[in-house]
């Protein structure tokens, strides 16, 4: 599955629209970028974007974001409300699917040492980006903003952590950069049947974790209760890593709590809600449904609809699709505006500007593009698909088995194996389009010019590169189809009974595809020079089909004794 990360610099600069064009422009100059957002601030002079990418890509447009706000943007000059310290004040790398937090560390740094290295340019990692607890803080790293930045960088406390510690005209030009890693940020709105502003105020403070200020007899009005140091004693609020105000929307005619969710892994958008729907339903009110405000990952909606699907012992492992249908009524996202996924979740906005997939085609396009003259795709994703076809009725029989009447204590159990089966399904299903850009990729090598040793050289490892390639894809649709059997086992053996022959087509198709995709890797490998790899590859390969054959064995054995049962 593909990686991406979610990048949100600020660059300071928000009434000269030129340029800030100039500084998107060469973000989606960079293939395979997808820009999100662009939220200029005339009072802070500030202008805030959002990108979403792999990696690489991400690095990549934010480097050469930053060294183009470098040469536009003169702190010297600058003046705003918000607090900052350089032309990209602050550059956040989010992870979003695919990788973890450590991962998108390595990237902020490998971020931070370009930038101070070739560009010249302080910079100070923070969050979970700061080599100490002291550094972890934004606000500790801007401490003084641009004003302070050249008594700060030349001390050794505040020695930037990338890039120069002297003061220069170029510094004093481009100022300093705070580049880190966090956590996604969902700005989410939830919606009462109410118009007080002052009711919604009050469960903010029950659930956000700053909670509210303790008084003494009426907590509105009541004397402020401090501590032996003088500061207010607070009640913490319901909610980790929440911030919340109450607040009435003339344009809808409700109050609403507005809420920063600034860590979804402590607590996600369907915690939010319930907690909330239960503090309303204390405070007399209900909630009638929510408000995403920007865009979602796709595993947050993923983990709203799941949650929800379990409170109903209904099984899992379903489709993306219906599972984020039931996120969406289940949150009310649909109440005020029309919720369309595509526009709403990342991965979805990603494959929109990636193109069409052999995947994503209904089965006439599919059947058709496979019997047409072109050579792709051929066997290899026809290996993958039927691959991806048996663990479906696997899955199936799972699902169908976990709402069998008088099964209601096994929904859990069933549930649990259409989940699995279903990953295996997505998986195979990716491996339809990779066998044929596998395929895509040896011919665009054989077609690398060859006019010189150097050129020759580098035609050679291009193709030797693609070729592995090449023999991986089906090597890897072999092993997956293999593990989908144990499912396809489980239903036979276990799941319900007027189901079982659906399983035994999928050990039929699941074996087939074994088969089909070792054609593939024994074609591939004909001709390979790395024997060793090949002789290697060959004997899992080879392993592989005979393990696929015995399960299929066993698998049809179990369904025929059922069905003559």
């Amino acid at each position: 599955m593909k990686q991406i990360i979610e990048c949100v610099p600020n660059f300071s600069e928000g009434n000269n629209m030129a340029v800030i064009k100039e500084v998107t422009d060469v973000i989606e100059g960079v293939e395979g970028i997808k820009l999100l957002d662009v939220d200029p601030g005339k009072a802070t002079n500030r202008t805030v974007v959002t990108f979403v990418g792999s990696p690489s890509e991400v690095v990549e447009a934010a480097f050469l974001a930053i060294k183009k706000a470098a040469s536009l943007i003169d702190m010297r000059k600058h003046k705003g409300e918000h607090p900052r310290f350089g032309a990209t004040d602050v550059c956040p790398l989010v992870p979003v699917s695919n990788i973890t937090m450590e991962e998108t560390v390595e990237y902020a740094h490998k971020l931070a040492k370009r930038v101070g290295e070739e560009l010249g340019i302080p910079v100070f990692c923070y969050e979970f980006a700061a080599a100490s607890e002291e550094r972890r803080s934004l606000a500790s790293c801007r401490a003084g903003e641009y004003e302070a930045l050249k008594e700060r960088i030349t001390s050794e406390k505040w020695k930037p952590d990338f890039g120069p510690s002297s003061w220069s005209e170029k510094v004093a030009c481009s100022g300093a950069t705070a580049i880190g890693a966090r956590n996604f940020l969902i700005a989410y709105n939830i919606n009462l049947n109410t118009t007080s502003t002052r009711r919604a105020n009050a469960i903010a403070f029950d659930v956000r974790e700053a909670g509210r200020i303790l008084r003494e007899g009426d907590p509105v009005t009541g004397k402020i209760i401090n501590n032996e140091n003088g500061e207010p004693v607070r009640i913490p609020g319901s909610l980790k890593k929440v911030r919340a105000i109450g607040w009435y929307i003339k344009e809808y005619g409700i109050a609403q709590i507005s809420m920063n969710l600034t860590d979804i892994t402590v607590t996600p958008v369907h915690i939010a809600f319930d907690e909330v729907c239960e503090k309303a339903r204390e405070r007399g009110i209900r909630v009638t449904g929510s408000e995403l405000v920007g865009v979602i990952p796709l595993n947050a909606m993923l983990d709203a609809g799941k949650y929800f699907l379990r409170k109903q012992q209904r099984s899992v492992g379903i489709s993306d699709e219906e599972i984020i249908k039931i996120a969406v009524k289940s949150l009310g996202l649909d109440e005020l505006t029309p919720f369309n996924p595509k526009k709403k979740i990342i991965e979805y906005l990603m494959e929109e500007s990636s193109g069409e997939k052999l995947a994503d085609m209904n089965l006439t396009q599919f059947a058709n593009e496979t019997a047409s003259e072109s050579p792709a795709p051929g066997g290899g994703s026809i290996s993958a698909y039927v691959g991806s076809l048996g663990i479906a009725l696997g899955t199936m029989v799972a699902n169908l088995s976990a709402h069998k009447r008088g099964w209601d204590d096994r929904c859990e159990e069933f549930s649990n194996w259409a989940e699995k089966g279903k990953k295996y399904q997505q998986a195979l299903l990716n491996c339809v389009d990779e066998d044929t850009a596998a395929f895509n990729k040896i011919m665009a090598a054989l077609g690398l010019p060859k006019s010189n040793d150097v050129e020759k050289a580098e035609r050679k490892q291009a193709i030797a590169d693609a070729t592995r390639n090449a023999i991986d894809v089906p090597l890897k649709v072999m092993r997956l189809s293999l593990e989908s059997m144990e499912v396809i086992r489980a239903m036979a053996e276990t799941g319900n009974p007027n189901s079982v022959s659906d399983a035994g087509v999928g050990a039929l198709c699941a074996r087939t595809a074994v088969e089909g995709a070792f054609l593939n890797v024994k074609i591939n490998t004909s001709g390979f020079e790395d024997k060793e790899f090949t002789e290697k590859v060959i004997t899992e390969a080879n392993q592989i089909i005979e393990k696929a054959k015995a399960e299929e064995k066993v698998i049809l054995e179990l369904v025929n004794n059922k069905i003559s049962n």
